[in-house]
Parts: C-alpha cells; sequence; structure tokens
C-alpha cells in the first residue's frame, strides 16, 4: 500500500511529547503542530502507533488535504481521494469532524456533503446505488483550517486515552494521556520514589508503573483498525509481541495515597486490570501530614483545583498545608503539581522553579515544577 501518512490529535502543550514518542518508534518525518502530531509510516506502524502511544489521543489515517472555499471544491475533492482502497462495499462510513476560521463553518453541511462524495465514489466503484452500510465501522473525521480540508480514517475506536483499566473514575478524573505527561515530564525512569499524595482513582501511579515497566499503554483493549479487511491482522500480533519483548522487570517504589478509602479502593482495582498491582503500594492517606523517607525521589500529582469538587477555600487550606508538608522534604525531591488554581503558588507558599501550561480538558492548568 506505500508509504502511509499519520494524524495523531494531543491534547494541547503535549505536541511535543507524542512527537518524541513516534520518533522513538523509529517513524519518519515527524512534525509536531497545534494539537496534533503528523508522521509518515507503512501498514505495520498503524498497530505500533495504536498500541504504544502514551500521550496521543488517537491514531488518524490520513487520505488527502486540499483546498475547500465552497461546497463544490469539498465534494469534488473528497470524491477524488481513494476510499475503495480503504472502505470495503459493506462498511460503514459515518463523518465527524470540525471546521475552524473557514468559509464552510457548518459542521452538519460538511458532513452530509463529504458523506454524499464518499458513497458517490463507493457507490461507483462497488456499482451499486445505495450502499448497505452493515459491515466494520470505518469512522471518517475531517478537519477544515482556513478553507483547507484534511480527510481521515480513525483507526483507533475509543479514545487513546481509555487504556482499558479505569472501571469508573471519581469525579473530575485526570485523563491518562495527561497524568503519562506529567510522568514523562518528571523524567521518572523507574529508580527513585515516585508518590502521588492526592491519587484519586490511581492514574498517574498506574501510568508511572506502566512507564518504569516499559509496558505499552494499549495491550488491554481493542480498536478500530482490528477488523479492517486491508489490514493484515498478523500486524496486530506482531506489534504486540515487539511491545511485549521490550517490557522490563524490576522492583520499584511507587505510592498511591488518598484521604477517601472509596477511591483508594477503586485505585488497587484499577491498578489489577492494568497488571501492575504489585508494583504500587496505595493507602489511605492525608495529604496534609504527607512525608517520605529517603534523600531522592519526585512527587507527581494532581490536587482537587476547587473548580467543581472542593470550594476554593478549602482547596487553598489543603495547598497551604501541603506546603508546609513539602517544606520538610529533602533538597533531593522534586515536585510535579498539577493546577487550574491561579493563586496556587501564593497558597502554596514557595514560586515554582518552572510552569508548563498543559490542558486538562478544557480546563487551562499549569505544571507547577518545584526541582
Amino acid at each position: 500500500m506505500g508509504e502511509l501518512t499519520f494524524a495523531i490529535p494531543t491534547l494541547f502543550g503535549l505536541e511535543g511529547l507524542c512527537a518524541d514518542e513516534a520518533r522513538r518508534l523509529g517513524l519518519p518525518g515527524v512534525w509536531a503542530e497545534n494539537g496534533r502530531v503528523l508522521c509518515a509510516g507503512s501498514e505495520a506502524d498503524l498497530p505500533r502507533l495504536n498500541l504504544n502511544l502514551r500521550t496521543g489521543e488517537r491514531v488518524l489515517l490520513v487520505l488527502g488535504t486540499f483546498p475547500a472555499e465552497d461546497f463544490d471544491a469539498l465534494f469534488e475533492g473528497t470524491r477524488a481521494l481513494p476510499w475503495e482502497r480503504f472502505i470495503p462495499k459493506n462498511g460503514q462510513f459515518p463523518v465527524k469532524g470540525h471546521s475552524l476560521n473557514s468559509a464552510l463553518h457548518s459542521v452538519p453541511a460538511c458532513q452530509s456533503i463529504i458523506k454524499k462524495a464518499v458513497a458517490a465514489r463507493l457507490g461507483a466503484k462497488y456499482g451499486m446505488s445505495t450502499l448497505p452500510e452493515t459491515g466494520n465501522l470505518y469512522q471518517i473525521q475531517f478537519s477544515i483550517m482556513k478553507d483547507t480540508a484534511t480527510l481521515m480514517l480513525d483507526t483507533s475506536g475509543a479514545g487513546l486515552h481509555k487504556r482499558g483499566y479505569r472501571a469508573k473514575g471519581v469525579d473530575a478524573p485526570l485523563r491518562e494521556t495527561l497524568a503519562a505527561a506529567m510522568v514523562l515530564l518528571s523524567r521518572y525512569r523507574g529508580r527513585d520514589p515516585l508518590c502521588d499524595p492526592f491519587c484519586g482513582s490511581g492514574t498517574i501511579p498506574i501510568e508511572a508503573a506502566l512507564i518504569a515497566k516499559n509496558r505499552a499503554p494499549g495491550l488491554n483493549r481493542s480498536f478500530s483498525a482490528q477488523k479492517w479487511t486491508w489490514l493484515d491482522n498478523k500486524l496486530w500480533m506482531s506489534a504486540a509481541d515487539e511491545a511485549m519483548d521490550q517490557e522490563f522487570d524490576g522492583d520499584y517504589e511507587i505510592w498511591g495515597g488518598d484521604i477517601d478509602p472509596a477511591a483508594v479502593e477503586l485505585a488497587r482495582h484499577n491498578a489489577e486490570l492494568a497488571e501492575v498491582e504489585d508494583l504500587i503500594s496505595f493507602e489511605v492517606s492525608d495529604a496534609r501530614t504527607f512525608h517520605w523517607g529517603g534523600l531522592h525521589g519526585r512527587v507527581v500529582t494532581n490536587p482537587p483545583y476547587g473548580e467543581r469538587i472542593m470550594e476554593r477555600r478549602e482547596a487553598e487550606e489543603l495547598y497551604r498545608a501541603f506546603g508546609k508538608a513539602w517544606d520538610k522534604f529533602p533538597e533531593g525531591w522534586k515536585l510535579y503539581l498539577l493546577s487550574s488554581h491561579t493563586e496556587f503558588e501564593r497558597t502554596f507558599g514557595k514560586r515554582a522553579d518552572r510552569k508548563r501550561k498543559l490542558y486538562n480538558g478544557m480546563l487551562k492548568c499549569d505544571l507547577f515544577m518545584y526541582l
């Protein structure tokens, strides 16, 4: 099938990390843009990306990009693409997408035109006036930016942050992709202790264990493209074998604590589903009196923000108390704390050495780094 082009959407702020991941997988032509990473690759790389990416949201296969200043151009540009190479005659091909800064701003109208154009092309190729759409899913995604349309097929299905280990999250859960990014930004490699005193349903410690073990995050789930007829099933098997061959065995000191016993119970359950329960210890614990022995280590955590869950004043009291607990830690410890609270540094009691803007969904946050 020759060289393919992939687009990997990310949460804002994670593009660079995701591009690094694609380079580490040996993919050529890696390019980071606002909110997404582009790269080239072969059919065999499609399963590899889906199984291995920690910070990408999904893997989209790019079919083509063309100018689309009006509906005719959108229809003709879409119809000119080789849909029959990818979608069989009974394939289901719903359309979704978005449009930004473009003359074609009505998403439903764009959806309906793209759908008609693909149906016209497939109908002509398969000699059918109506397509049954009774088979597997080939989700079409479009993006129209500044009057340029890009048309893609979604290979992932459920977003890649759905690793398959989170039974049901507690309130305001942290996306797995963002948790993995926080651990990667802390440069954790499994050597020092890693602690999360506000662990909630355990997402940060679980992602840390997967990273320490070098375990591919997608091994326990399925993907849309596994059912695609043109993609050899053996490629999924060999991508999974390759990923498992690269796992490490080791003894790691990973700890998660939360004041809510139900959250700790859920975190343990999620760690079992992720098959890392033997690498993490969870306990009911109050972050205001948090302490840990040893001269070196890192704390990677996402305390309540006081946006919805707790009142702001309660959140501020918590930050103040946690700041006092942090004061007692030796020099060799580092703290990476995610918060959307604009007054975080003031209430915590000290300025961060570095800050990095990240988004938790649509919520603008800072990763405060105390090094």
